[in-house]
């Protein structure tokens, strides 16, 4: 194993994080800046809205499946040439993609930009730390990473609007490979990083892979009323899930540490991670789709919610510092439901501006309360040795919530134009898996804490 270099050996730190901090946002902001494009590409591809449910599931979907082997990689070959190597990848696939002639050739290079972007966030933890060793610097630093990744979140719908205005879809694409190269400035040179000579075992990635693209499917399916592939195709998923886990135990490289496994409140912490993520894609999803508004319209219908999952987590923050990670879970889990609820009821009578303004504002809430306490919660939970793993699972699991949230919006919006179904239904099935987030973690108990003393 390699050591970590110290902070004094590499020079100017500040360039290097914000080069760092710039590949997150932008892969961060691919899976936003694409919803206000969605009717566009909907009529220039001659698609429908599952054809676009597919653009982001397959994003989503390889993200997913690849981010636990893209920590392993950076373990394995060094963090810094994983991330140039995701950074590459991530700018040459966005080109390809706004190139694209139809949306099967779309799909396949969203697909390679999920691979890549699995590079890229897993990396980043690990170059952070080897630029900032001090705990205290490194707190600040990971504090700034998250604040400029976040405002992708913000700036996703709005940039989206103004790109499309500008030419149409395909510039939302191509915006990424300028970023991509700032990048690749700011990050020429090598920042050492502790490597280990871990074993990679392939065949768990591929059946976790293969699995959920089964499932995406099978929904697709249900949702078009296609009941017996539909089922065919569930109970396939539900056979390569269990071969997966079988396989993933007699692996040489699990993709869960076996810290893990029998590890209840971690795997509770993943459940709420998927569920925060399935209603937050089904509302970014979902409102280009119904609001009758032009790209900008629809990025700045949405500034109330992302607004406040790019700067409420400070706030988020402090609350965990004096209550613990439940009280904001508890917080999160309340308002969620109730914002997805008003912006259920303002999709079913487009003239309440205010009802949907309110309902996105207390989504913002939902997700900027739950997010970073859940992480904390999880890290918490876990033995020292497999802090790492958890923060690879989880945005695995968020993913899956995400690839999933995408595959149901697209059927149930499908069924709205083609059988009249409610516009709600999205949204109101979202609030559902927000309820079940709630009961659970209403039954949770403060002082479940095996591994870390701090407060609940």
């Amino acid at each position: 194993m390699h050591a970590t270099s110290s902070v004094s050996t590499q020079p100017r730190p500040a360039l290097k994080l914000a080069g760092v901090a710039l590949a997150y946002f932008m892969v961060l902001l691919d899976t936003t800046v694409l919803a206000v494009a969605e009717p566009n590409i909907i009529a220039s591809l001659h698609t429908g809205v599952v054809g676009v449910g597919w653009a982001t599931t397959c994003y989503t979907m390889a993200l997913a499946s690849t981010s636990l082997l893209g920590g392993s990689l950076a373990d394995r070959r060094g963090a810094h040439r994983v991330f140039l190597f995701g950074v590459i990848g991530f700018g040459a696939a966005s080109l390809a993609c706004a190139l694209a002639p139809s949306l099967a050739v779309l799909l396949v290079f969203r697909a390679l930009l999920g691979l890549f972007a699995a590079a890229i966030i897993p990396s980043s933890l690990p170059l952070i730390a080897s630029l900032y060793p001090e705990p205290v610097s490194r707190g600040r630093a990971i504090s700034v990473w998250a604040a400029i990744s976040g405002a992708a979140m913000a700036a996703g719908p709005v940039l989206g609007g103004w790109l499309i205005a500008l030419a149409d879809w395909r510039a939302v694409f191509v915006v990424n490979a300028p970023v991509s190269l700032l990048v690749l400035v700011l990050c020429r040179t090598p920042i050492a990083t502790a490597s280990h000579a871990r074993a990679v075992s392939p065949l768990p990635h591929l059946g976790l892979a293969a699995a959920l693209a089964t499932l995406t499917l099978a929904v697709t399916q249900a949702g078009q009323h296609s009941w017996t592939p539909a089922i065919v195709l569930g109970i396939v998923a539900l056979g390569l899930a269990y071969g997966t886990a079988v396989v993933d135990r007699a692996a040489p490289a699990p993709l869960i540490p076996s810290g893990l496994r029998r590890n209840p409140a971690v795997w509770t912490a993943f459940g709420w991670g998927a569920a925060i993520n399935y209603a937050l894609t089904t509302v970014i999803f979902s409102i280009p789709l119904l609001l009758d508004a032009s790209a900008i319209g629809a990025g700045v219908a949405l500034l109330p919610m992302t607004l406040l999952v790019a700067l409420n987590p400070l706030v988020t923050g402090r609350l965990i510092g004096v209550y613990g990670p439940l009280r904001p879970i508890r917080l999160g889990f309340t308002a969620f439901p109730l914002g997805l609820c008003l912006t259920a009821l303002a999709m079913e009578d487009r003239h309440q501006p205010f009802v949907l303004g309110v309902g996105l504002l207390l989504c913002g809430l939902g997700v900027s309360w739950t997010l970073p306490a859940l992480v904390g919660f999880a890290v918490n939970h876990a033995p020292q040795e497999a802090t790492g793993a958890v923060g690879g699972i989880l945005n695995a699991t968020r993913q899956v919530g995400a690839t999933i949230a995408a595959a149901v919006a697209s059927a149930t919006l499908t069924q709205h134009q083609d059988d009249g179904w409610t516009a709600a239904a999205p949204f109101l099935i979202a609030a559902a898996f927000c309820l079940l987030g709630l009961y659970s973690v209403t039954r949770r108990r403060p002082n479940l804490r095996p591994h870390v003393d701090a407060p609940d």
